[in-house]
């Protein structure tokens, strides 16, 4: 079950939440150098990495689980925030061109079920970028931060649910080497991912994948239901 939002807030807030932030976000952004023109979704609590596409992307949209509850976002000018059931989003079919996970995938109720909906809200070249908690980590171990619940994951269960749920894997990385405790810098937290990523990648806090859909299969059909947006409740 998802964190409650105000314990995730809560962790972003921190010194220490602020340095992991930071560092995932770097390789996000590595990952995607440019989303000019196209229309990115995030899904779980995405919004600490989405404000830098805010004035390049056509258009970005949060999305939160209902178990986990909703916030406000962007804090200043239009709400772009919206509360939804996991397993059916109220998107149509082939809707965004990007789709941004972040304490989403390990946390859901049903993962394939998500995964076929992410599936069908993907434009045929559509990109997934997740990040989640790397089994093998020491953040997955401790439940100090929002990297210690859910389900973690190696390489190869991520690989085998992608797979699975008809993406294909593009490539990888990996962020938050640092220990899960502790007050750290900026600098000293940059500092430990580029030892761990030479080093020891394999203990890496998070794993970041990205994927494209498979068109040689289509997912197995599910009955419709009427799909409503909760906005979250703010400046609109």
């Amino acid at each position: 079950m998802p964190l409650e939002i105000r314990a995730l807030n809560g962790f972003y807030d921190s010194p220490r939440g602020q340095v992991a932030r930071l560092l995932i976000a770097h390789r996000l952004r590595a990952c995607w150098t440019n989303v000019s023109s196209r229309r990115l979704l995030g899904f779980g609590y995405a919004t600490p990495f989405l404000r830098p596409y805010l004035s390049e992307a056509e258009r970005v949209v949060a999305v939160m689980p209902a178990a986990q509850g909703v916030v406000p976002w962007p804090p200043d000018g239009k709400c772009l925030s919206t509360l939804v059931e996991d397993q059916d989003l109220p998107f149509p079919d082939a809707s965004f061109d990007c789709v941004l996970i972040v304490h989403g995938l390990e946390v859901a109720e049903a993962q394939r079920p998500l995964m076929r909906e992410l599936w069908r809200i993907l434009t045929p070249d559509g990109r997934l970028l997740i990040v989640t908690p790397n089994r093998t980590s020491l953040w997955a171990q401790v439940e100090n931060s929002p990297f210690g619940h859910g389900q973690p994951y190696t390489r190869t269960q991520l690989k085998r649910l992608l797979e699975d749920s008809l993406f294909q894997v593009e490539a990888w990385d990996c962020a938050l080497f640092m220990p899960p405790f502790g007050r750290r810098s900026l600098r000293t937290g940059a500092a430990w991912d580029r030892l761990g990523r030479r080093f020891w990648p394999q203990f890496a806090g998070v794993h970041i994948v990205e994927a494209t859909k498979s068109m040689y299969a289509m997912p197995l059909p599910k009955f419709s239901r009427v799909r409503r947006f909760v906005p979250a409740l703010g400046n609109t």
